[in-house]
């Protein structure tokens, strides 16, 4: 996420954004996380933000929304098996079901043979799959 990287650029956490920016820590975690997008925040905070880390609004939001449209069409146009694998995960999650763990195997095999065996998807494109459903919680 663009505010990740600027962080990195400018040796800075988090939390010392939340405070030169004047919000919450909580708000700027959600935004960062994905929790919450920041083209819908208010426009004070986005000003806010993007005055402390030195960047235009303008800078800000069109890198959040181009992000957004690429991570859209990264779970549109999948092969037939890894979409209903991917599908069925979903599902899985959704329903709290007892064989997460099997759809979880399925959806990894997918995304590889996807990436690796067949290469009808990017290297980036995987690793957006892998981080978004199967490392969540633990790699993120």
């Amino acid at each position: 996420m663009i505010i990740e990287d600027l962080l990195d650029k400018r040796n800075m956490t988090k939390y010392q954004l939340a405070v030169a920016a004047g919000v919450s820590s909580t708000t700027l975690n959600d935004i960062c996380s994905g929790k919450t997008k920041l083209e819908k925040c208010s426009e004070e905070i986005v000003y806010k933000i993007a005055n402390a880390l030195g960047v235009s609004m303008e800078m800000l939001m069109e890198s959040g929304i181009r992000e957004t449209k690429r991570e859209r069409s990264f779970e549109f146009g999948l092969p037939d098996y890894l979409q209903h694998d991917l599908d069925a995960y979903k599902e899985g999650l959704r329903m709290k079901s007892d064989i997460l763990d099997c759809l979880w195997g399925e959806l990894y095999g997918s995304i590889n043979m996807a990436e690796i065996s067949e290469g009808v998807i990017t290297p980036e494109h995987a690793d957006y799959l892998r981080q978004k459903y199967l490392w969540k919680g633990t790699c993120v």
